[in-house]
């Protein structure tokens, strides 16, 4: 398999992944929604419901990145960006694309032992009526960022295949 191929495998995983992602949005547009008229129409009120808000945006955000890096949507400067050689910027994208793999392979091993923790203490929420096993929500540290390593590597493969030339 070429470095072109194995970072369109890994295009196609983090698509995948970030298409199923869409779901947990629409649930949070309902569970928010839900919310908003429990709330305000009938004065009622579910620490659960508040508490599922942000157990649906964590993992969204945190699959969201690796879906923003494979779209070009994250955030670089581009006025000097747009002025480079393409070897240049296939020089640029290699060592930003080291840097985030880096920066995804500190974050996971620094992320993955607040996860065991919290799964060895069976953490929960602190509030009564509250979500328990916080700790799967926790696990999307690891997990979105190993999403986001992946996709580092598939940008890095590409940048040194257009460096080979």
């Amino acid at each position: 398999m070429t470095l072109s191929g194995a970072a369109d495998a890994i295009d196609d995983i983090v698509d995948r992944i970030g298409q199923l992602s869409a779901l947990a949005v629409a649930a949070l547009v309902l569970v928010m929604a839900s919310n908003v008229l429990l709330r305000y129409g009938f004065s009622l009120g579910s620490v659960w419901a508040q508490e599922l808000e942000w157990h649906l945006m964590s993992p969204i955000a945190l699959i969201g990145a690796a879906y923003a890096l494979r779209h070009g949507e994250h955030v670089r400067v581009d006025v000097l960006y747009a002025g480079f050689s393409p070897r240049m910027k296939a020089l640029v994208d290699l060592v930003a694309g080291i840097a985030g793999c880096v920066v995804c392979v500190l974050v996971i091993q620094l992320s993955w032992r607040y996860v065991m923790q919290s799964y060895g203490q069976d953490e929960g929420s602190a509030n009564p009526g509250g979500i328990p096993a916080r700790y799967i929500l926790k696990a999307f540290i690891p997990a979105g960022f190993a999403l986001l390593l992946l996709q580092f590597v598939a940008e890095t493969l590409r940048a040194a295949s257009r460096l080979r030339g």
